[in-house]
């Protein structure tokens, strides 16, 4: 993602000696996200993708390493991480912990087609029914404790009508009883910028570290109103028809999944219009970051509060 931590290409050849992947031929940092440091690493042997983590402790981290481990096991695409000559994944470089991934072939694309759409949903489905046997749990960072600390750190900087939609959606989030929905292994930020294609080809999911333990349903949730909206907020009938049919293909809602479905909805707009809004008033300070327009999640969650 956005480069915060400046690493040298002789600070990251010593660092690479122990994993024997090759020599050291090029470095480049990845210019997109706003959450960790990533840079492209080539070496004589392949192509890996080394992550510095900004925000999360040594000790969050082996969640994500063994879920992508078991998940890269299951036949689900997804980036493989790379151990050393102990078999250690987790690193530390400038103080920092890091970890370094295969890179998946592929782009991420701007504007999905159909067959993309479709690729999508059924591997995340694939995915949903892989972390099943997955039994090590990590909660979701981003639940309703961070929903309502975050949610007065951006109260002040907004507009009384947006003070008003985000007071009411906290209050109705904070009253759903979602323990019938089944829960599992979500991604959790399933957006086009962690999805790679090579032309219709999907390449695979990366960008696991908002991955938890949660309502597999609120997942889906979050991919519809990334993948099969215009530029409004508006769901593209044919392209969340096709997204459904596709994921319910592999693994059907349950009763209370459909029940709940329209409040899954809002949930997942508020959590990101919620993450948008700290971060265009509370940027961090980087040499190659972006903020994204809190502004389309806005008008994606007064969308879905219309569906109810």
């Amino acid at each position: 993602m956005s480069v915060f931590t400046t690493l040298s290409l002789e600070e990251v050849r010593q660092w690479l000696a122990p994993f024997h992947i090759g020599e050291l031929q090029a470095l480049r940092g990845i210019a997109a996200g706003i959450t960790n440091t990533n840079y492209f690493v080539e070496t004589s042997e392949a192509r890996f993708v080394l992550t510095v983590f900004e925000k999360n402790d040594f000790d969050d981290l082996p969640y994500f390493v063994h879920l992508m481990t078991h998940l890269s096991r299951h036949g689900v695409l997804c980036p493989r991480p790379v151990t050393d000559s102990n078999g250690v994944a987790l690193h530390r470089i400038h103080g920092k912990p890091a970890l370094m991934v295969s890179c998946l072939k592929g782009s991420d694309v701007s504007d999905p087609n159909l067959v993309q759409i479709e690729a999508v949903a059924l591997t995340l489905a694939r995915m949903h029914f892989a972390g099943l046997d997955f039994h090590e749990q990590s909660h979701n960072q981003r639940g309703q404790g961070w929903r309502v600390m975050t949610a007065q750190q951006v109260m002040p900087k907004l507009a009384a009508a947006q003070q008003t939609l985000l007071q009411e959606e906290l209050e109705f989030q904070h009253g759903l009883d979602l323990s019938s929905l089944p829960h599992g292994v979500i991604h959790g930020d399933l957006f086009r910028d962690n999805v790679l294609f090579d032309g219709d080809q999907l390449g695979g999911f990366i960008d696991f570290y908002y991955a938890c333990h949660d309502v597999l349903a609120y997942d889906v949730a979050i991919a519809v109103n990334e993948w099969c909206v215009d530029a409004s907020g508006a769901f593209v009938d044919e392209k969340l028809a096709v997204f459904m049919n596709a994921y319910q293909s592999v693994r059907a809602f349950t009763p209370a999944e459909k029940t709940h479905w329209p409040a899954l909805l809002r949930r997942a707009a508020l959590r990101f219009w919620l993450s948008r809004l700290y971060d265009f008033y509370y940027p961090v300070a980087g040499e190659l970051t972006h903020a994204k327009d809190p502004a389309h999640f806005e008008n994606i969650l007064l969308n879905r509060k219309a569906l109810i």
